[in-house]
């Protein structure tokens, strides 16, 4: 069943609650990146112009409470006061950063709001409770509103107080951005248009177990790259060199192989491979490479992105797709010379006139440091989410939201 949406509630002079992520990068009070913010701003604007009095909750960076210096010192450096400011700068209507997580000054300001207003709490997670669901915390913010609202894709995997705890205590929807998610992932994973073709990437199997299993069910073409891809040619029997390899799960990527093959679906491997003597130290400098067969990696050498005959192969695929998920880099693209890989599958995506969906992490990171951002149908703000959607798990965040 579809849940509800912000337009399914009567949020006029109501506290409305909302869980936001403005888990934003920062350098001490500086944000270098506002992409979250901005996401954030259809359901913000939409409950201010509507007249809600509008409360939001967001976690940014982590904070150790086991250790006091630790913990004195996270709490320090991820102050959402800046945050509060970079907000004010996008929304005509008084934001008020209230400091603390809890208390007088926090219900002060609460009650204080007029229509289209809006409260910043401070950062949950300088709240211990935050993160393991502290039905006590659950409560007491519930206790300072009318509705709930998530609208944090970024954090909907986890069950945390902000995220599920507040929603089992008041009526609640989905906001604007998990709407948008919630339809371009779920469409593309549960009713695509043919042929689709998943993309995984990435430096591990481990990582993206459950994924590999759930896209084989549901494409018709599962291209892997990344350095996961070199534990798929140890498993056909190949010599890999140095190249990164999880020896757990050769066997898993056997049954993967076989798989694909009992379910008829195509499963791309590369077949070229750029190689090096080791790792890049530091990661952007310069290395020397070589491009050779993936079924002949030399012993001394490690792959670090695919070559070009891979390219045509993958690009080709994706040219000929409707719906095409990419999760995860071909290769170590924070490196010019090993970002080739990455790039030329961004530019085939870019090129093809199928939805594309980019599912968060380091893929959504490349496709905006590449400059192709604006040419993809959706990339989604939660890499986590993403993964555990593409794993066909239930998200505990968009679980407990009311259906319609």
């Amino acid at each position: 069943m579809a849940k509800k949406t912000v337009r399914d509630l009567e949020v006029k002079g109501k506290r409305v609650l909302v869980r936001v992520d403005f888990n934003v990068p920062h350098k001490g009070d500086t944000i270098t990146d506002d992409t979250r913010v901005r996401a954030a701003l259809p359901t913000i604007k939409y409950l201010v112009e509507n007249g809600a009095r509008i409360v939001l909750f967001s976690h940014l960076g982590k904070v150790d409470h086991k250790d006091p210096e630790k913990k004195e010192s996270d709490m320090k450096k991820n102050n959402m006061a800046p945050v509060a400011d970079c907000l004010a700068g996008y929304v005509d209507t008084k934001v008020t950063f209230v400091p603390v997580t809890r208390g007088a000054e926090l219900e002060e300001a609460v009650a204080a709001l007029k229509d289209g207003e809006i409260v910043l709490v401070q950062n949950t997670r300088y709240e211990k409770g935050e993160s393991k669901n502290d039905p006590e915390l659950a409560a007491y913010w519930a206790g300072l509103g009318d509705l709930f609202v998530s609208d944090a894709f970024g954090s909907v995997h986890r069950a945390h107080a902000s995220t599920v705890g507040i929603a089992e205590h008041l009526p609640s929807a989905v906001g604007f951005l998990v709407e948008k998610e919630l339809k371009f992932l779920g469409d593309a994973v549960e009713n695509p248009v043919r042929p689709f073709v998943g993309i995984l990437g990435g430096a591990k199997v481990a990582d993206k177990l459950k994924v590999i299993d759930n896209l084989l069910e549901k494409c018709d073409t599962l291209i892997i790259g990344g350095g996961m891809a070199y534990t798929f040619l140890k498993a056909q029997g190949y010599e890999t060199g140095t190249s990164l390899v999880d020896m757990e799960k050769v066997e898993y990527c056997a049954e993967m192989l076989k798989k694909a093959e009992t379910l008829g679906k195509k499963l791309l491997l590369p077949v070229d491979t750029v190689v090096a003597g080791a790792f890049p130290d530091p990661i952007d400098g310069e290395i020397a490479v070589e491009v050779v067969p993936s079924t002949a990696i030399p012993a001394d050498k490690m792959g670090l992105d695919i070559g070009p005959k891979t390219v045509e192969l993958f690009a080709t695929e994706v040219k000929n797709a409707k719906t095409v998920v990419w999760n995860g880099p071909m290769g170590v693209f924070e490196n010019p010379t090993l970002a080739a890989g990455t790039k030329a599958v961004a530019a085939a995506l870019a090129e093809t006139d199928a939805t594309t969906i980019i599912g968060g992490g380091d893929s959504a990171a490349a496709v905006n440091q590449l400059g192709y951002a604006s040419k993809m149908s959706h990339i989604s703000t939660g890499g986590g989410a993403s993964l555990e959607f593409l794993e066909g798990n239930g998200l505990p965040g968009v679980d407990a939201i009311n259906e319609k």
